[in-house]
């Protein structure tokens, strides 16, 4: 619009052909929703985005980011085709648009097999050839992990060695040992490892002495998603195979 004004002469000319560009520019507001989405570990979740108005955006370009990575595109909508290049590999065969909703302006993304590496902050850019605008949304994931299994390491010194480890969380979760009133035990440092979906597993060792009840419970809890699980451990004296309460 810009150009042309140069190329009309006169200032009435220039007045009218400015005039003409305002109104006619694809002018729009890209809108989602204002609250987190929590995601469960491998359900399908849809990060809503649309336009305001609901034109369509069928020869638009989406794009849809993950802002927590480096090469950041999770999906790319363009000249009526879907583009798989510079796609995050992890995202391959797990994200897709309503096409035949585009023509009313809903841009939302499906996203299927959640896992925890999906977990960011993800933006929603829609580009017209005279307008953009984004959105961004935070996605959040669950996953409650396996019930704690406990081993009985044998004898160490200053009493019987233990191990409880647990698999498939998200968030990183919290491991502690408790003795039978619900005391926190002094134990060695947690070890975790995060697998390539994202998801943690977590162990811990615990050297316990001979109580009254010689029982003892491993607990992994996660505050953020207000889960935990845990199992308790029943070391009879003079029981050689100490039997484990599930």
């Amino acid at each position: 619009c810009l150009e042309l004004l140069y190329i009309l002469q006169g200032n009435h000319c220039k007045l009218l052909k400015l005039l003409i560009c305002l109104f006619s520019s694809e002018k729009f507001e890209v809108l989602g929703p204002t609250d987190s989405i929590v995601a469960v570990a491998g359900d399908d979740i849809i990060l809503p985005c649309y336009l305001k108005p609901n034109i369509s955006a069928e020869d638009m370009t989406v794009d849809w980011l993950n802002l927590d990575f480096l090469d950041s595109r999770v999906f790319r909508y363009q000249n009526h085709r879907i583009i798989r290049e510079d796609q995050i590999l992890f995202y391959s065969g797990r994200t897709s648009l309503y096409e035949e909703e585009l023509w009313r302006g809903n841009t939302s993304l499906k996203l299927t097999r959640v896992q925890g590496t999906d977990e960011g902050r993800y933006k929603c850019l829609i580009q017209s050839k005279s307008w953009y605008d984004d959105f961004t949304v935070q996605v959040l994931v669950k996953a409650v992990g396996s019930k704690p299994v406990v081993s009985i390491e044998g004898h160490r010194e200053g009493g019987m060695g233990l191990l409880c480890e647990s698999e498939g969380w998200h968030p990183e979760p919290e491991l502690v040992w408790l003795d039978s009133k619900g005391v926190h035990l002094s134990a060695g440092l947690p070890e975790t490892h995060r697998d390539l979906d994202g998801f943690y597993t977590v162990k811990r060792h615990v050297i316990v002495q001979e109580t009254d009840t010689n029982r003892f419970t491993c607990r992994v809890q996660q505050s953020r998603i207000n889960e935990k699980m845990e199992t308790e451990i029943h070391l009879p004296i003079l029981v050689p195979n100490p039997v484990v309460d599930v």
